[in-house]
């Protein structure tokens, strides 16, 4: 099953990089940086920390789970 987790667009306006990130979680994030390397990482960034706070969130759920059905 696929599953689509963001979509990106990038642009280039007046000597700035412009990116947006789109997610079911998050929303529309918009980001801007004068060189496009920059605007990557910082997209990157953002889309890492997103995606191990939800494995995080996951992992504390599951681990939940577990100590319920200890009991």
């Amino acid at each position: 099953m696929e599953e689509t987790l963001y979509s990106i667009e990038i642009h280039k306006e007046k000597g700035m990089y412009i990116g947006k990130i789109y997610s079911d979680v998050d929303g529309v994030k918009e980001f801007r940086n004068p060189k496009i390397e920059g605007l990557l990482r910082e997209i990157t960034f953002d889309i890492q920390l997103a995606l191990d706070t939800f494995s995080a969130r996951s992992m504390e759920f599951a681990e939940g789970e577990h100590i319920e059905e200890e009991i």
